[in-house]
This record gives structure tokens, C-alpha cells and sequence, in this order.
């Protein structure tokens, strides 16, 4: 399931209200959104973001954001 680019344009992230990147895998399917602020990654589950900090992965400080 695809993901409007629109919307993604209109979310922010939850916890800082700050830009969300669209991550794809190598099939160019969303993957997650990842805030670089806060370094937190947020699912994209069949086209759907989810938006809940309990469900959202930390990013190491190693991963690029």
C-alpha cells in the first residue's frame, strides 16, 4: 500500500512538533518516519504512519538519519 506524499508532508513529529524524513526500503516502499531532532523512527505499517511514541524505535547514534 502506497503512502500520499501529502500527508507526509503534513505530519510532524509527535514529540517536538519538528520535520518527519520518509524512509523507504529497497523496494521504494515507506518504511518509516524518522524525526532527526529527536532521533526517534516511527512505522509505516500498510501505509499507514504510525504515530505513538510507545511504537516508535530510538535511533542509534551510529545510524545516519
Amino acid at each position: 500500500m502506497s503512502l500520499d506524499h501529502r500527508l507526509t508532508e503534513m505530519l510532524v513529529c509527535p514529540l517536538c512538533k519538528g520535520p518527519l524524513t520518509l524512509k523507504r526500503d529497497s523496494e521504494l516502499r515507506p518504511l518509516e518516519l524518522v524525526c532527526p531532532a529527536d532521533r526517534r523512527a516511527y512505522p509505516v505499517r500498510d501505509g499507514i504512519p504510525v504515530m505513538l511514541d510507545s511504537e516508535a524505535r530510538a535511533l542509534p547514534a551510529e545510524e545516519e538519519v
